[in-house]
């Protein structure tokens, strides 16, 4: 499958292998990757951000695409919509059919709240399902949620809320066994011990794993387990306002038939955000690794019903994204690769980086590698570098990879490339949503009464870079929590009367700043039809 000008850049790999078996390179210094990331990080392209004119961030930078969404009004702006009669009435409403907003409705009914899942696809079609690594915590001897946290703090840059982060690592090991009790098909040795590996950041090996396909695993068991309790689950139906009553708490939203345009009132006692991230946003013309419906919404509709963001200006690039063939362009290639011992590689047969430096660090040492220093191989969808997968049947042995990681293996199969063989190209994909609506430690935020966030929604829990395994982890840990802190607060809960006068009132807000995008938001659905930056209109 690769071309004359490639197969003569493998053979240089393949010449370079057994020394670099022998050697790999030594960990960057603080202040190494420190200037690293500011040379070459995408979050530090200025021309690439705008500032944000309205709401309560206005002041801050943002992305340019999702600054534009912001300036934008809402696409049922003027339009009747019938607050007095809502076609659905529920407890606790949760937009968002992913990792969070699955173990959210699980938690609810649990406490015996009654539910509803709106989500704009399927139930499970969320970057939940295409995770592969695996979800971190410190549940073996050797390792504690202490050690968890320091990784995790130092790995976000210092920046996690340290509330929120605490959570994270001290409730992970519950996380694992609610999951395990659930039916998850994790990774286990002869003994039923779980087999964890490192990730890249980590200083122990806490990476629980179900092969590479543990998001879809997770998703896979959540998923039946809405469906084993019969929580309702309405597919095709995306969410497009939050609806407040008239002394400000969260009581619904407004929901769009994603087949008929159809809009929906759904009143309910208490809102869960889970929409998940950003990625078909496609920041800076990055390809992703997010699913197709990975527009941000949740951010979108937060932010207009008064919610503040919180680290809104930093993005994942996954390092490893493929980059050749063209066909997969943007679509993971696991953390676990590298984790198994793969190492990054230039044209020349050169690893430049330390294989498990933090997913930023890394990143960063691709683009310069492919940019100034011109050591990337050329594809017809870009520059990229090697991962020297072969690497991983030379220091585990034979069969390995087939075990361990299937999901790659099969994937490029698909096109003729063995990774046991030959190594593949990768360069950096839009991979994660750091930041996001900021929330307190109970999951709500702080403007809103009722309105609760969850998952990739969220900012504030990794900092402004997240370490593998953790994504996985917030979504059970915070989605749980919500679900449980939504059920407490909808049995005491009495609304007023139903209202979208906020959504005149940020149009007032735009006026006033000149602001016309000509376009509405959220946007609910990339279009490939038009250019990037223009916004679809359903």
């Amino acid at each position: 499958m690769y071309t004359p000008q490639m197969m003569e850049s493998v053979r240089r790999v393949e010449d370079t292998r057994q020394a670099r078996l022998e050697a790999e390179p030594a960990r960057m210094s603080a202040d190494a990757k420190d200037e690293l990331l500011k040379n070459y990080h995408p979050d530090y392209r200025s021309e690439a951000f705008d500032t944000i004119m309205v709401g309560a961030n206005k002041g801050e930078r943002a992305p340019k695409e999702l600054v534009r969404l912001l300036h934008s009004n809402s696409r049922i702006l003027g339009k009747k919509v019938d607050l007095d009669n809502p076609s659905v009435e529920t407890d606790v409403l949760i937009i968002g059919g992913g990792g969070a907003g699955a173990s959210a409705a699980i938690e609810a009914d649990e406490a015996g709240a009654k539910v509803v899942i709106v989500t704009k696809l399927r139930i499970g079609d969320a970057n939940t399902m295409m995770a592969e690594g695996g979800i971190q915590a410190a549940d073996k001897p050797g390792d504690s949620p202490v050690q968890h946290y320091i990784d995790a703090f130092g790995g976000g840059h210092f920046a996690a809320r340290p509330q929120l982060l605490r959570k994270l690592v001290m409730e992970a090991p519950d996380a694992i066994a609610w999951l395990n009790r659930l039916g998850v098909m994790f990774d286990k040795d002869a003994e039923g011990n779980m087999i964890t590996t490192h990730g890249g950041g980590t200083s122990r090996k806490r990476m629980h794993a179900c092969k590479d396909y543990s998001g879809a695993e997770i998703m896979r068991t959540l998923r039946d387990e809405v469906a084993n309790r019969k929580i309702p689950v309405m597919e095709f139906t995306s969410a497009v306002e939050i609806i407040k009553d008239e002394d400000g708490h969260a009581a619904g939203a407004v929901l769009v038939n994603m087949e008929t345009g159809q809009l929906i009132t759904a009143k309910a006692k208490c809102v869960v955000i889970a929409t998940g991230g950003a990625g078909r946003m496609h920041y800076q013309g990055f390809p992703t690794s997010n699913h197709y419906g990975a527009t941000a919404d949740g951010l979108i509709m937060g932010y207009r019903a008064g919610a503040s963001l919180l680290y809104q200006d930093t993005i994942q690039y996954h390092p490893t994204g493929a980059v050749y063939p063209p066909q997969i362009l943007g679509a993971l290639v696991t953390e676990k690769v590298r984790s198994l011992g793969a190492m990054l590689v230039n044209t020349n047969g050169e690893a430049f980086i330390h294989p498990l430096e933090t997913r930023d660090v890394a990143a960063a040492g691709i683009i310069r590698e492919c940019g100034e220093r011109g050591l990337g191989v050329d594809t017809i969808t870009g520059s990229g570098v090697w991962l020297d997968t072969p690497m991983i049947e030379m220091i585990h042995g034979e069969g390995t990879i087939e075990k361990r990681i299937p999901a790659m293996l099969r994937m490029y199969m698909n096109y003729d490339i063995d990774i046991r063989k030959e190594p593949i190209l990768v360069y950096p994909t839009l991979h994660y949503q750091n930041g996001g609506l900021e929330i307190g430690s109970d999951g709500f935020t702080k403007a809103i009464d009722n309105l609760l966030v969850a998952g990739e929604a969220v900012g504030g829990i990794h900092g402004r870079n997240r370490l593998m395994g953790n994504s996985l982890l917030d979504i059970i840990v915070f989605g749980r929590s919500a679900g449980k802190a939504a059920a407490k607060r909808a049995a005491d809960m009495k609304l007023s009367k139903l209202t979208l006068s906020h959504l005149a009132d940020y149009a007032k807000e735009l006026e006033k700043e000149g602001l016309k995008t000509g376009t509405v938001s959220p946007l609910l659905l990339p279009d490939y039809r038009r250019e990037a930056d223009e916004m679809i209109e359903v």
